[in-house]
């Protein structure tokens, strides 16, 4: 258990974000703490890797997902981004409760950092989990385009920078590797 949480980002348009968050979550998870991870931007019906591997760790690691279609590439009409925002600030502000109260040790926000980005989350939502956190909680935030002001929050700031990615080449995301 910690006794003071920092907060990291790990932003940038190389890969690994979300991979470095998972293999502090297993780090972790092998020293007794309490995990929760919440993946904004992969839903529930898409099958990852992670998930099927976290299972595993059921009752160190909890692994939850927002229920919202959220082809960010596509596009939407108003209504859908409305009922997106909503419900990621919903789920925000369940996050906050539960940080106050410390019902995990580490909680790691993956994909938060491209919802800032795009408008599809609020700023000040994020801070009030920041700030409201207990004391011992870790707070983990993943995505690209980390802005300034949220780097000044954070501790710690990891940029992953793309040199080279198969995705150039016309590769798609593979099965086992990027999900």
């Amino acid at each position: 258990m910690l006794k003071k949480g920092l907060v990291q980002i790990y932003t940038g348009d190389g890969k690994g974000k979300t991979t470095a968050a998972l293999g502090l979550a297993v780090r972790a998870a092998g020293q007794e703490n309490k995990i929760l991870i919440y993946q904004f931007l992969k839903p529930l019906q898409l099958k990852t890797g992670e998930r099927n591997a976290l299972k595993k760790l059921a009752g160190k690691i909890k692994i939850e997902a927002l229920d919202a279609n959220w082809n960010i590439g596509k596009e939407k009409n108003e209504k859908e981004l409305e009922e997106l925002k909503t419900k990621i600030s919903r789920a925000l502000g369940e996050i906050a409760k539960a940080a106050e109260k410390k019902l995990y040790d580490l909680f790691i926000l993956d994909e938060i950092v491209f919802c800032l980005g795009e408008k599809l989350a609020k700023l000040e939502d994020v801070k009030k989990i920041i700030d409201k956190r207990n004391p011992a909680v870790e707070i983990v935030l993943t995505g690209r385009r980390a802005s300034k002001e949220l780097i000044a929050m954070a501790d710690l700031v990891t940029e992953m920078k793309k040199i080279k990615h198969p995705f150039d080449k016309g590769i798609a995301a593979r099965k086992g590797i990027e999900y």
